[in-house]
């Protein structure tokens, strides 16, 4: 019977030590999620590649590179291209970009589907030229904001299409910064963009240099999340632009340099690269690496 009783309390006992672990564990899971999830990763962006005596330097500070497959707004020729190798080689992630159409672009909406598949369709042979997986997200460089007109939509869906179809994934970079249009303010292109979205998956990458939210031509090691952009979904936030405008920027915690431009740290002056900056969720937001 005595040992009978000491066997039972030794049970009690190891039940109380398996629920205490049981109160604590999800406890100490929860800790060590937090800083992950609260993670976030700096990048950075330029129309011309910067050299690729660069990349290392570069790579000290930012996590990944915007990487154009085509031709950059305002640019007659890609520099970027045939560059992912180094890149990669360095340990940076991608953010791929292709440069999309002006409303003045698109003459009517049944051109502007035409030109979004014709569109899409450059991007892939271009993506995958380039070394780039399928499933990587390419983001369609939507440089107007506001609200979208109706040829605008019709090339961003047949763009999206054709992208997805091709295996693919869409995103988007467009403006988080509310605009005026009508005498009616308010009208952010990301909101628009999802909201008119008819149930296309999309990934967005917005821009947003006032400051505030934006905290100015900053390069911090844990830099603020795209959620702080003022677009909750965000998954990249450009922050920092080069030059900088100046109506967006004269409040910053971080100031641009004295000729407006946002500089990469490390670089001796003769040899400064601007940048624009952003911040990510994902150390590669278009899941580029192999």
């Amino acid at each position: 019977m005595r040992n009978s009783l000491l066997f039972v309390s030794m049970l009690c006992v190891l039940c109380g030590v398996a629920a205490l672990n049981a109160r604590i564990a999800p406890a100490r899971q929860s800790i060590n999620r937090t800083p992950h999830a609260s993670r976030t990763y700096l990048g950075f962006d330029r129309n011309t590649y910067p050299g690729d005596a660069a990349i290392p330097t570069l790579r000290k500070t930012f996590s990944f590179a915007g990487y154009w497959l085509s031709a950059p707004p305002g640019e007659t020729s890609n520099t970027w291209q045939g560059k992912r190798r180094i890149l990669n080689s360095n340990g940076f992630g991608f953010l791929l970009l292709f440069n999309g159409r002006l409303y003045k672009d698109l003459k009517s909406i049944a051109d502007a589907r035409k030109t979004g598949t014709r569109d899409a369709t450059s991007a892939v042979v271009s993506a995958r030229k380039e070394g780039f997986p399928g499933g990587a997200i390419i983001f369609l460089d939507q440089e107007q904001g506001g609200h979208m007109l109706p040829e605008q939509r019709a090339y961003l869906h047949a763009w999206m299409d054709g992208i997805v179809a091709a295996g693919f994934r869409s995103g988007i970079y467009c403006s988080g910064i509310p605009s005026t249009e009508n005498r009616q303010g308010g009208v952010i292109a990301a909101n628009d963009i999802r909201e008119g979205a008819e149930g296309r998956r999309i990934a967005f990458f917005v821009y947003n240099d006032a400051c505030p939210p934006s905290p100015g031509c900053a390069a911090a090691a844990n830099p603020p999340p795209p959620a702080q952009s003022g677009v909750p979904f965000a998954a990249v936030w450009q922050f920092a632009q080069s030059p900088h405008r100046a109506e967006f920027t004269a409040k910053c915690v971080s100031p641009y340099d004295a000729d407006g431009n946002c500089y990469a740290p490390l670089f001796e002056r003769a040899n400064a690269v601007e940048v624009d900056v952003s911040s990510a969720l994902s150390p590669d937001p278009s899941s580029g690496r192999r």
